[in-house]
């Protein structure tokens, strides 16, 4: 980060916009795996790929690309094979929608929000400061997470127990660190020189990377219907940055 910490208000705001909208998404997402699938709640969270071009339309006043189009309906598909669990794609989509529950329904919320995030990343990251986007983001969702465990405690929705653990040392460094701190750092300095959309079809290979971590740690078997999965969704990012190159070239040759 080559930026030097100026806390001017617009950057101050931004960057606690974007914090709120991190805390609330992750807050949806964790309470409603309570109630529902993490198959459910992978494919609820992927939704986001959708919903991503659409805010960024609304938001931005963009349409996005022929390509991205092309790359988001196929990287859909992916996630709907890849969510499947091996099951018969009309039965996991029917099943989907006649048990839709409250953990659902928090899921989607987070799917919206974090859709939100990344298309208000893009508009905030071109004009503020980085860092006070980056250091806002973290100190937000702490502040807010450390706020709600408080409340919850003292009023009793669900009592807070810390026993100390190696697990829960491990989980904490890496959940912490790795996962919000670094790939916060990450997001918010290079997602501006990427289109939102194709932000989300990058981000859709979460689930890639979540199965291959489970087939060699926790030896989680792979579905022939998730291969599919992960390779459409792979093939969504090709096909997206061929079309970009494709469109990007002929602009040039019109433009000669």
């Amino acid at each position: 980060y080559k930026y030097k910490l100026h806390f001017q208000y617009s950057s101050v705001k931004a960057g606690m916009i974007l914090g709120a909208l991190m805390f609330f998404s992750f807050a949806a997402q964790t309470i409603g795996l309570k109630f529902t699938t993490a198959t459910k709640s992978g494919f609820l969270t992927g939704t986001l790929v959708v919903l991503i071009p659409i805010f960024q339309y609304f938001i931005e006043k963009k349409k996005p690309s022929t390509g991205a189009i092309v790359g988001v309906v196929i990287v859909f598909i992916g996630i709907i094979f890849l969510s499947s669990g091996g099951n018969s794609i009309f039965t996991f989509l029917t099943d989907l929608g006649k048990n839709l529950n409250q953990g659902d329904v928090f899921t989607l919320v987070c799917a919206v929000l974090f859709a939100v995030h990344v298309v208000l990343l893009d508009v905030f990251s071109k004009r503020e400061n980085i860092f006070v986007l980056f250091f806002m983001q973290i100190a937000i969702t702490a502040f807010l997470a450390l706020l709600f465990s408080f409340i919850f405690n003292y009023s009793q929705v669900e009592r807070i127990k810390f026993v100390y653990t190696d697990n829960l040392i491990f989980g904490l460094i890496y959940t912490a660190f790795f996962a919000t701190i670094i790939t916060t750092a990450l997001q918010t300095k290079y997602q501006q020189f990427v289109q939102p959309t194709n932000a989300g079809i990058i981000y859709s290979f979460e689930p890639i990377f979540a199965a291959l971590i489970a087939f060699f740690a926790l030896n989680e078997k792979i579905t022939n219907f998730g291969l599919v999965g992960c390779f459409l969704i792979f093939i969504g990012l090709i096909s997206s940055e061929i079309f970009e190159g494709i469109n990007g070239k002929w602009n040039q040759r019109r433009q000669n």
